[in-house]
């Protein structure tokens, strides 16, 4: 895909359901007894894999336009794959499902494209373990594809070592099946989709501060599921309205998950002008957000809120190369081991860009302010990466090229549609 500069953006837009949430709700829908009915789930290549995992497991899912339906079995539903499970580009697929598999009766194998096949899974491997889980990483490099053999397994208290979701909710899964309660702390809190949606399924599962148990071998139920939409997809539409002059953009139903929605709270720092408009708190938090371009300023990016926009860091880095003043992006070498090294990337192609910008061991140091040229960014088959410099293109003089832009897909297809629809109002 090649890109041009814009003079503004303009319109209104609903972007594609939570990915985070898809994924969970096909996973709890499949393990809870009776029909599952998902709205506004996410047909992005990556939810898809989950359910053709679960399908594979003997779980009928009926995948259609208007909404998916899941006949689920019970926690002890799931029937032995009879191949190996393809988890395409989903880190959130591989990792939350190892913590299910690991308490089945049955022997399984995961794999994934190239880029999962590099992700790290020790951070799974060591905890599922200390309950009595059975992985082996079949090439002995910590990575997929990962042979599972179910086991019995014992309720621990894992002090994770990292802030994140997928290890959090792999331990709670495998805790579904564990001999005791199983209990994981985090250092920072992160996304807790799951320990909201588990309880709604009906588990016995309470959150307190950075710390959540579960009790063993709940009665899950099927129940009604309306995905909102993805605060991370709408994460490039907020940065778009902020750096392209006379911009005005309304993103409408966007998920505001406290644990999600660093990106806002950073952009306002930074002095953005959105406003929430149509808050609705029931279960999951919404809210229509309506971005004005405004003029940016540097800050200091650390601490407790980077787990609720690491995601977003991509994005946030254009902010902040259009913004004045430094930005200092710290905690956050998780960059590193996302689907590419983030840090190595955003480094290299802002660069050619003609951002001022220097990566750390953990973030990026950006003087913002300077013109932005458009340049040649391969997509290193990272979604974010391509809808991130797809943003930055809009500011940058001359012609931006994407290769491998439809890698889109992965989260958000339609996103060039909907991004030519806002060039054009």
């Amino acid at each position: 895909m090649k890109f041009q500069k814009v003079n503004t953006l303009k319109g209104e837009m609903t972007i594609p359901g939570d990915k985070s949430i898809s994924h969970r709700a096909v996973m709890f829908g499949s393990l809870a007894e009776g029909l599952t009915e998902v709205s506004n789930f996410l047909q992005g290549a990556d939810c898809l894999s989950t359910i053709d995992a679960f399908r594979k497991m003997g779980i009928e899912i009926e995948n259609t336009p208007e909404k998916i339906l899941i006949r689920g079995k019970g926690l002890h539903g799931l029937q032995a794959p009879s191949s190996v499970l393809d988890m395409g580009n989903s880190g959130t697929t591989t990792r939350l499902i190892s913590g299910i598999l690991a308490g089945q009766t049955f022997e399984s194998t995961l794999t994934g494209d190239a880029s999962i096949q590099k992700r790290p899974m020790k951070r799974i491997m060591e905890p599922l373990s200390m309950m009595g889980a059975k992985l082996v990483s079949v090439n002995g490099n910590d990575c997929a594809p990962l042979h599972i053999t179910g086991s019995p397994l014992h309720g621990i208290h894992y002090h994770s070592k990292v802030a994140s979701a997928q290890v959090k909710s792999a331990v709670l899964l495998a805790g579904l099946y564990a001999d005791g309660e199983t209990r994981v702390t985090e250092p920072n809190l992160s996304r807790n989709h799951t320990e909201i949606m588990l309880h709604y399924f009906g588990a016995d599962l309470q959150a307190e501060g950075k710390t959540a148990r579960i009790a063993p071998e709940p009665r899950l139920e099927g129940r009604q599921i309306d995905v909102p939409g993805d605060i991370s997809s709408a994460a490039y539409f907020i940065a778009a309205g902020l750096i392209v002059p006379g911009s005005e953009i309304l993103i409408k139903n966007v998920g505001i998950n406290p644990t999600r929605d660093g990106i806002l709270r950073v952009a306002r720092e930074m002095g953005a002008n959105i406003t929430l408009l149509n808050e609705k708190h029931d279960g999951e938090p919404t809210a229509d957000l309506l971005v004005k371009h405004s003029p940016l300023h540097g800050v200091t990016i650390e601490g407790d809120i980077i787990p609720t926009l690491i995601d977003e860091l991509p994005v946030i880095n254009i902010m902040a190369a259009c913004a004045e003043g430094t930005t200092v992006i710290r905690d956050a070498a998780e960059l590193k081991v996302k689907e590419s090294n983030r840090i190595d990337i955003m480094v290299q192609y802002l660069s050619a860009m003609g951002c001022d910008i220097t990566g750390t061991d953990d973030g990026m140091i950006i003087h913002g302010g300077k013109p932005l040229r458009g340049t040649v960014v391969d997509s290193h088959l990272d979604h974010r990466i391509a809808m991130s410099f797809a943003i930055a293109s809009l500011a940058a003089g001359g012609e931006t090229e994407i290769k491998g832009s439809d890698v889109v897909n992965i989260s958000y297809p339609g996103f060039y549609e909907d991004l030519a629809r806002l060039c054009k109002s």
